[in-house]
């Protein structure tokens, strides 16, 4: 038995239920919160049941799950009406060996240049900790964030992060993670991020392929994984191929087997928990695990 667990983000298509009902401010009061809570909720049991049913151990929680949790203006105490379901989702999770991890949006910069883009920031990730603090999950369930923009000086832009990123309580710092993108900051910048800071580094293989400084992937995976200590489990690495004739960094629609294949062979030995961020999240996930199949590092 290995150790890779094979996941997907936030949506069930084959499920049909929705886990990321949103609410306008405009329409905000708290018993509609926790009416779309609950039913966001309802949904994430359903999912994370279906997962293991057919031996998905890996699931990135949505960052809509709480609508309006972490905007400004609002911040519903939402903690104390679902705290114990979430404990409760948590302790299930825990028994079953699932992985969670989340993902806040494009909005969440914690080197921007204003203050109030960075203050929001530190709001929303709070949010994020939050609800893993509240699953009850040890560190390994992590929140992954991108460096942010260049703006023209990437050293500031990498000092900003830095000083940002030291504000934060050690409680959220120790689930943050950084992951290369495929156009601002290539894995050695996180890798140096890493190495001032202390967290952890998300291998994002396609954005490598997209962007880098010559590491081949077997250097790029080993690189990541030192970042990683034994409290944070074992590395979490994205996966997912070009869309045939999309744009630029355009994630694929469905998963390429031919590519997926190579992959897996190009990554031997390393181990890391993948997240497939394809288009069609649990039907490439599924496909996937069954190539995997005879791969002595996944889990079954």
């Amino acid at each position: 038995m290995g150790a890779m667990r094979i996941g997907y983000p936030c949506i069930n298509r084959t499920l049909g239920c929705v886990g990321a009902r949103t609410l306008r401010l405009r329409s905000y009061s708290f018993p509609r919160l926790e009416e779309v809570m609950a039913s966001n909720l309802d949904c994430l049991e359903t999912m994370l049941h279906w997962n293991v049913d057919h031996g998905l151990r890996f699931f990135r929680i949505t960052s809509d799950l709480i609508p309006l949790a972490s905007h400004p203006e609002v911040r519903p105490p939402w903690q104390e009406r679902i705290g114990e379901r979430l404990s409760k989702i948590g302790r299930w999770v825990s028994e079953q060996g699932v992985r969670i991890d989340m993902h806040p949006g494009q909005y969440t910069v914690l080197n921007a240049k204003e203050d109030r883009i960075v203050s929001n920031a530190l709001l929303d990730l709070a949010y994020h900790c939050d609800v893993l603090d509240l699953m009850g999950l040890d560190r390994s369930a992590k929140i992954q964030i991108h460096v942010g923009g260049v703006y023209g000086d990437r050293a500031a832009s990498m000092d900003r992060f830095v000083s940002a990123a030291q504000r934060l309580p050690k409680r959220i710092r120790a689930r943050l993670v950084v992951e290369n993108d495929e156009r601002g900051f290539p894995l050695a910048d996180c890798l140096g991020l890493s190495r001032r800071i202390g967290i952890p580094v998300v291998f994002d293989a396609y954005h490598h392929s997209l962007f880098n400084r010559g590491e081949p992937l077997r250097e790029a995976l080993a690189t990541a994984e030192e970042t990683w200590g034994s409290e944070d489990g074992i590395p979490i690495v994205d996966y997912s191929s070009p869309a045939p004739g999309g744009r630029f960094g355009r994630h694929a629609e469905t998963l390429d087997d031919r590519h997926f294949k190579r992959f897996l062979a190009q990554s031997v030995p390393h181990d890391f928990d993948l997240m497939l961020e394809i288009k069609d999240k649990e039907l490439s996930a599924l496909r996937a695990a069954a190539l995997a199949g005879d791969d002595v590092r996944l889990i079954t």
